[in-house]
């Protein structure tokens, strides 16, 4: 069960920032003991992966909190941030030194991606919905401050994912029911303005046609 969760909190953090998790089960992987890789994803803590996540998470850490080019950057990311999600699910749930590590994971490794992909999926959706509106709401100057905050959460989520998973559950609950609030509001919004644009006008009249 803990490791479902671990798998479940890793893969919801890659859903805001794909390589912050990643990098974070590739050192963990490579320099310590706390995560033995099954023999499968061993390629994840090997060096060029570490330096190449590097890379790419520095690039998504400037590219989101730049206005209108982050919409880009998570039009671009809708594959990645899931696909990633459901190989960190995979591989963190099939570790062999994991507490309570389930077999169906480690049997059915494609039951833990596509579980990820799912978890990954409905964090990235949240962002992807959120951000356009944050963007026009503040002209753009929010940007950055959210991008923060995500990159923050994503680091957390990691962090209390491997350490502390009954926290790591905590604060997915809690993102997860931030993002069903913030889609219901947005749906509520784009509903009420379709009916100002295409309900009947004040004052206008209907002539029946005559017989």
């Amino acid at each position: 069960m803990l490791a479902a969760i671990t798998g479940a909190g890793l893969a919801a953090a890659a859903g805001l920032n794909a390589y912050i998790p990643y990098l974070f089960v590739a050192v963990l992987a490579r320099f310590t003991n706390v995560i033995e890789l099954p023999a499968s994803l061993s390629w994840i803590s090997s060096w060029w992966s570490i330096v190449l996540a590097t890379l790419l998470l520095l690039s998504e850490i400037v590219l989101d909190k730049i206005p209108a080019i982050d919409t880009v950057n998570d039009a671009v990311a809708s594959f990645i941030r899931p696909a990633t999600g459901g190989l960190i699910f995979a591989a963190t749930t099939a570790a062999a030194n994991f507490e309570n590590s389930s077999p169906l994971f480690t049997e059915h490794p494609w039951i833990g991606v596509l579980l990820g992909i799912v978890f990954a999926g409905i964090t990235h959706g949240g962002k992807m919905a959120a951000r356009p509106v944050v963007n026009a709401g503040t002209f753009g100057l929010g940007a950055p401050v959210v991008s923060t905050a995500e990159d923050t959460t994503s680091a957390a989520l990691s962090l209390t994912a491997v350490f502390f998973p009954v926290i790591a559950l905590i604060i997915m609950v809690a993102l997860f029911g931030m993002i069903i609030w913030v889609v219901t509001k947005l749906v509520r919004s784009a509903r009420a303005l379709h009916a100002r644009n295409h309900g009947p006008r004040e004052g206008s009249n209907i002539i029946e046609p005559r017989m």
